[in-house]
């Protein structure tokens, strides 16, 4: 297919190379089989002669994941392509990724060789390696940086050996978009038979250019790109799957290119990435940050609430969302305040928007963010929330051979009431002596704990996100003992669940997706 961009997936080789990020086999094995659903064409599963374990992850990869072409990095060094070649033996489409560098500084410098030493190299490697398997990719390193001639030269010697795709890498992020994609366009152009290979590119972060040469370089010709899930990589990363795919995707009238990749997953992919790896994602990440479908602005809430189009250029269900987020805060709008009131069920009329918002503004200029159960105690005229329950001692029990249990005894109007239960860990054993206190089925959607201050006796807050009837309800909680916080975040927001029962229930409770 003219049209047809092949996406080279490296997040498994070059992305695990980020200075932090490690993998075991078993996270190896479940981010390949996620990025066969993604429906990559090619995984590079590893680098096999560098260790024992990225050998193993390889030869697990090629086994047990189907669908895309499982690749293995290699040096043109016979040991390197034999291990490759040995790692790859059960993959149902294997190929061999040979490199060599040819960049004056990396030649002077790193290998103290002769243009005609490593084009002799490249020219060997590339034929051990097709002695394997049939498809192999060659990689000029350092390429952006390489003599023109000289590349020409080494790309022609490796496709007459045998090479079914070039790769041309901007390896450390030097080139910009106007060059890069003339580079591109004059190997089509002056390349012998480069019309029967594959031409590839592959393009570091460095001056945040990867993504917008990536671009290029395929406006001019290129017909693969070699990219990372969230862009993760060496120094400042590679080339961003998501943002290659969208903007291919999203601008098919200018590129006139296609992908199979199931944009559907790419949330689902990203987040599991980040989850293994342990390298957030920035909010304000193109495509896969929290943020990239979220909107405060009042006048950008007011024209997304009546058509998502005026300022969203994708839908975020194409990316594996459920839908935009409105998050509220001091520069919302009435619409935005008014579009959220009636999704939590509440129908107010201008007048009581009106007198309601300047309480609104006046909560959210002493907040990040204003949740559910603030509106609720807005409307509800009661912003401080009720001590229903209080917490009046507490006993944990937990240790590497003990089955962690905790005693917990709340004050409920004159009563005291005791129970105990045992669970995952010390805070989930005291959830779960709370939840026989209070006898209320409510599920917990999220926990985070923070340090608020510095040094050993800092202090931790509590965040839990609690879900009843489908509306959320948030509770906190501060103290240097992170077990207390922990509770009295969670009785919190009961709390407050509670204090909203007994003085008002809105009409309707809807569903609380934004």
């Amino acid at each position: 297919m003219k049209n047809r961009i092949y996406i080279f997936d490296t997040t498994l080789r070059d992305g695990e190379q980020s200075p932090g990020a490690s993998l075991n086999l078993h996270d190896k094995l479940t981010i390949a089989q996620q990025l066969a659903r993604l429906n990559v064409d090619v995984i590079e599963a590893g680098f096999p002669v560098s260790s024992q374990v990225q050998f193993e992850a390889t030869r697990l990869i090629a086994e047990e994941v189907k669908g895309p072409i499982v690749a293995a990095l290699a040096r043109c060094v016979d040991l390197d392509i034999d291990r490759a070649a040995q790692a790859l033996e059960k993959a149902k489409k294997p190929r061999i990724h040979v490199f060599a560098a040819t960049s004056k500084i990396h030649l002077e410098k790193k290998f103290k060789k002769s243009e005609d030493e490593i084009l002799e190299l490249a020219v060997k490697g590339v034929k051990r390696a097709k002695n394997y398997f049939s498809d192999i990719e060659f990689s000029p390193e350092d390429s952006a940086r390489t003599g023109k001639e000289f590349l020409f030269r080494i790309i022609a010697a490796a496709i007459a050996a045998g090479a079914t795709v070039i790769n041309i890498p901007d390896t450390v992020g030097y080139s910009n978009p106007d060059e890069f994609g003339r580079l591109i366009a004059e190997i089509r152009k002056r390349v012998a038979h480069i019309d029967r290979i594959i031409l590839s590119v592959h393009c570091h972060n460095d001056l945040g250019l990867a993504v917008a040469n990536t671009l290029s370089a395929i406006a001019n010709g290129a017909q693969q790109a070699e990219v990372t899930i969230n862009g993760i990589g060496e120094r400042a990363g590679n080339a961003s799957l998501e943002e290659v795919v969208m903007a291919l995707k999203t601008r098919s009238d200018f590129y006139q290119k296609t992908t199979k990749i199931r944009t559907e997953e790419i949330i689902r992919t990203s987040r599991l990435v980040s989850s293994l790896t342990g390298i957030l994602v920035q909010p304000n990440k193109a495509i896969v940050g929290s943020n990239a479908f979220a909107h405060e602005s009042g006048i950008h809430q007011d024209a997304v609430i009546k058509d998502a189009s005026t300022y969203e250029i994708m839908k975020p269900q194409d990316v594996g969302l459920e839908s935009s987020r409105i998050v509220l805060g001091r520069h919302s709008g009435r619409h935005g305040l008014k579009q959220r009131l009636q999704e939590l069920g509440y129908a107010l009329n201008k007048t009581e928007i009106d007198h309601l918002y300047d309480r609104f503004l006046e909560l959210a200029d002493k907040k990040k963010e204003v949740f559910d159960e603030d509106l609720i105690a807005l409307v509800i005229g009661d912003a401080l929330q009720q001590e229903i329950y209080q917490l009046d001692y507490f006993h944990i029990l937990s240790g590497s051979q003990t089955i962690p249990s905790a005693t917990v005894r709340l004050r409920h109007e004159e009563k005291v009431i005791q129970e105990a239960s045992a669970g995952d860990g010390p805070v989930d054993a005291a959830y779960k002596a709370i939840d026989r206190i209070v006898q209320m089925p409510v599920q917990l959607v999220s926990y985070s704990l923070q340090a608020v201050t510095e040094g050993k006796n800092a202090m931790g807050e509590v965040i839990v996100r609690v879900k009843q009837n489908g509306r959320n309800t948030i509770g906190r909680a501060a103290s240097t003992d992170v077990v207390e916080a922990s509770i009295k975040a969670y009785i919190n927001a009961l709390n407050r669940i509670l204090s909203h029962e007994t003085k008002h229930q809105p009409t309707e409770t809807k569903h609380d997706n934004l």
